[in-house]
């Protein structure tokens, strides 16, 4: 028999969404006032929300479990799934010695830790973000720092607070495509309102982070550097994102910032070093000199990872890939047993799906695995740094399990909407809370995707009844969702994994906490601006009539890209074991 949801248990929305609200305030007093290890907060944050959903919200018991069931299943993959794989790649990197090279090299840039954080957390992370997502860029580059020599703590948090402006663009566009589908506006409209507010975070953020780690008296000592890598990001990612599509706005950015910073490195150094103050400030540059071949060779298991993903991210081989390596099952007990509040069809229950192939952890583990005989690591030593990266990461993957069980019960009991409900009461100031949904929605997932699937539909009938054009508020879910990717507890799980710092989740939460409201603030103020002052930034669409048909990809097309992969990557293996022969040699 089918359970009806209930969005307003106590009769008054207010009341209703704040006591849906009650595991929210439970993990922030567990990681901020308590100071609680990261997966002890999300486990009783689990349970605090299914004792909610089945006491107020009259959620079945048998419904209940398998919703932790789906959240938890999601929560190890794909989400741990691509941490897992960014983790073993730095450890296959650092155990073979290699990272010592990269680190020399990036020192040979900029010795600068504040224009290392520009390069590693705000440029290559925004790239990886638009290649990948789903965590591997917080714990690439966090872990990438730390390398370098960054306090854990300041490694972890800034590379979070870097991570807000490329993630609505992520993983090759996913989130603004689902918001479009979602809402039924066009990808390209969602695209262009999107990239018409990040580009301001973007000019924002490079300055923001330096601030954070140096001061603002030490920040101005490195302002044209800030303003090459900001100002050349928002460009592109505005070009990108209103003219090209919403696919490459993440990673056409990202490598552009990566450029134009390290070519202006080349003839621009600040006056004096700066280094935190556990450092000695005398530092002398790197003794070591390496060859081209040396630093290919380090810089190798990197390299494969960007063609893997990049080529992982293509539908074809997406295609190709599901079909030999793809397996879809609805969780026992969930699919049609949840009507909506006005009992007019089924909640969509999505199948569990279980794409090992084609997901991008998958892509980097193949690519540390790939990377084994370059770096000079046997496959018996790799598959051990593999084990050891899964008991590393154990106490993470509890934590990004237990949260995301605990989403997907407050998506399927009605808590969630009773939340969205209580926003979209507010009239006209709704375009100032929109962006706030956003926050919340990633706030509970960890995904700008998965908020925009959840509010997307709520954020543009709210819109509609209001008059504001709904792709602003559309746009703005997905907009705002970047600023709660900092202090969900999947990205602080990811973050402190990283780094070395599991169980200390709740200081990275404090660290980050502050920093979420004031970028959150700004996308807001963006965004009732650009419904009532400077309408005309919202572009001109026409609604799309009926959902589009998907597109099938003949697999013989992503076969033949996976041929050209395999041939790129063996010119590469030659390549790096050639120069390094030669350098043998001589």
């Amino acid at each position: 028999m089918a359970w009806t949801q209930i969005v307003d248990p106590l009769k008054n929305i207010g009341l209703s969404a704040l006591v849906a609200a009650v595991p929210i305030f439970f993990i922030f007093w567990a990681l901020i006032l308590k100071k609680m290890k990261g997966y002890l907060a999300s486990l009783f944050t689990l349970l605090t929300a299914v004792l909610l959903a089945i006491i107020v919200y009259g959620m079945p018991v048998k419904l209940a479990v398998p919703s932790v069931v789906h959240g938890a299943l999601y929560g190890f993959f794909p989400i741990c799934w691509v941490i897992i794989g960014a983790v073993f790649l730095y450890n296959i990197t650092v155990k073979s010695g290699q990272f010592e090279i990269i680190k020399n090299f990036m020192a040979s840039i900029t010795s600068d830790r504040r224009l290392q954080a520009l390069l590693v957390a705000f440029s290559f992370g925004a790239f990886l973000e638009g290649a990948a997502g789903m965590g591997a860029p917080v714990a690439i580059t966090a872990a990438m720092l730390v390398g370098l020599g960054f306090n854990p703590l300041y490694a972890a948090g800034i590379c979070l607070v870097a991570n807000t402006v490329p993630v609505a663009f992520g993983s090759v566009g996913i989130p603004v495509i689902t918001a479009a589908q979602i809402s039924g506006i066009p990808e390209m409209a969602v695209s262009q309102m999107v990239g018409r507010t990040l580009p301001f975070l973007a000019l924002i953020v490079p300055f923001y982070l330096v601030v954070l780690m140096a001061g603002f008296k030490k920040t101005i000592e490195v302002l044209p550097a800030i303003l090459v890598s900001g100002f050349v990001f928002a460009i592109v990612q505005f070009l990108a994102s209103n003219y090209v599509n919403p696919m490459l706005p993440g990673i056409l950015a990202g490598v552009s910032s990566i450029i134009c910073l390290t070519v202006f490195l080349k003839y621009w150094k600040p006056k004096a070093i700066w280094r935190f103050k556990e450092e000695s400030q005398h530092t002398t540059e790197p003794a070591h000199k390496y060859t081209a071949g040396q630093i290919i060779r380090a810089w190798s298991p990197y390299i494969i990872m960007t063609l893997m993903i990049v080529s992982w991210g293509m539908q074809p081989v997406k295609e190709t890939l599901n079909s030999i390596g793809q397996v879809k099952f609805f969780i026992p007990g969930l699919k049609e047993t949840i009507l909506k509040p006005d009992g007019s069809s089924f909640l969509e229950i999505k199948p569990f799906d279980l794409n090992f192939l084609s997901n991008a952890g998958t892509a980097t583990i193949i690519s540390a695995f790939l990377s084994l005989p370059l770096v000079g690591l046997s496959f018996t030593k790799g598959v051990k740094v593999f084990f050891g990266t899964l008991n590393q990461l154990k106490f993470p993957i509890i934590t990004i399990t237990s949260i995301v069980g605990f989403a997907f019960v407050a998506n399927n009991s009605g808590m969630s909407i009773s939340m969205a409900m209580a926003f979209a009461s507010t009239g006209i100031l709704f375009p100032f809370f929109s962006p706030v949904l956003g926050w919340l929605g990633v706030f509970l997932t960890g995904s700008d995707t998965s908020s925009n699937a959840l509010f997307g539909k709520l954020q543009y009938t709210s819109a509609k009844a209001i008059g504001v054009d709904p792709v602003l508020t559309v746009a703005a879910n997905a907009s705002g969702g970047v600023t709660g990717k900092m202090i969900s507890p999947q990205s602080l799980a990811v973050g402190a994994a990283a780094v070395g710092l599991v169980g200390k989740e709740s200081d990275l939460f404090r660290f980050t906490l502050k920093h979420s409201f004031i970028l959150l603030a700004v996308i807001c103020t963006i965004t009732i601006l650009q419904a009532y002052v400077v309408a005309w930034m919202i572009p001109k669409y026409e609604m799309i009539e009926t959902a589009a048909a998907k597109t099938v990809t003949d697999i013989s097309t992503g076969s033949l890209y996976l041929l050209v992969l395999f041939g790129i990557l063996l010119c590469i293996g030659l390549l790096v074991m050639l120069l390094n022969r030669k350098k043998s040699l001589s």
